[in-house]
């Protein structure tokens, strides 16, 4: 399970968990940073990531619990996959962390099996995350490559306009027009108007990035 450009943050306010936890990890090469709290994640967890990553994380701790970590996260809109580790869990307490977005939920005392498969799971879950991420990055560059002429041009292509349309609309020549459905096209790298439009999709469900 060696993965040397991934990192585990455990956060457990037991000592000898955090111990043992990271033993294991570290026996399978993983890198370890720990914490005492959740707080202490908060300060020092440094975003955002480059490389895969997940959490570890204790359900009851001293001040902020794991749960409510888990929900500032997914406000601020940071998907960092979880693995629960808990001596005090139940059964609306495991649903409320799975629905929430967790990948798994393990009672205490758990194998190292189990874990290793949990934070196996949840890396990969990251890495797809930050592939996805990256792809809408070089997406929106291409778009934001777009000169503002092209980009209204662009906009009634949306719209369903064709191109004797899209020039009365702007003022222009249509064959002024087609200039800049071709650079378009070339420059976002788009196969056909309905890759393009698919393209402007996932831009816009994605949001600003």
């Amino acid at each position: 399970m060696s993965a040397p450009d991934a990192l585990v943050h455990v956060v457990d306010d037991d000592l000898s968990m955090r111990e043992a936890v990271s033993s294991l990890l570290r026996s399978v090469g993983l890198r370890i940073e720990t914490y005492v709290s959740a707080a202490e994640f908060l300060e020092r967890w440094v975003q955002p990531s480059r490389h895969p990553e997940c959490l570890v994380l204790d359900v009851r701790m001293p001040g902020l619990g794991g749960l409510e970590l888990q929900r500032q996260l997914g406000q601020a809109q940071q998907r960092l996959p979880i693995v629960f580790i808990t001596a005090h869990g139940d059964i609306p307490m495991t649903v409320r962390a799975m629905k929430a977005g967790a990948v798994e939920f393990l009672p205490k005392p758990f194998r190292d099996q189990d874990l290793l498969e949990a934070i196996e799971a949840s890396l990969a879950r990251s890495r797809d995350a930050l592939r996805d991420h990256e792809g809408m990055r070089a997406l929106q560059a291409r778009f934001d490559s777009l000169t503002p002429r092209e980009k209204d041009v662009l906009q009634l292509v949306a719209q369903g306009l064709r191109n004797k349309q899209t020039a009365y609309r702007l003022g222009i020549t249509e064959v002024t027009v087609k200039v800049h459905r071709h650079n378009i096209m070339e420059k976002t790298q788009a196969s056909s108007v309905a890759a393009l439009m698919g393209m402007l999709e996932r831009l816009r469900h994605a949001g600003p990035r």
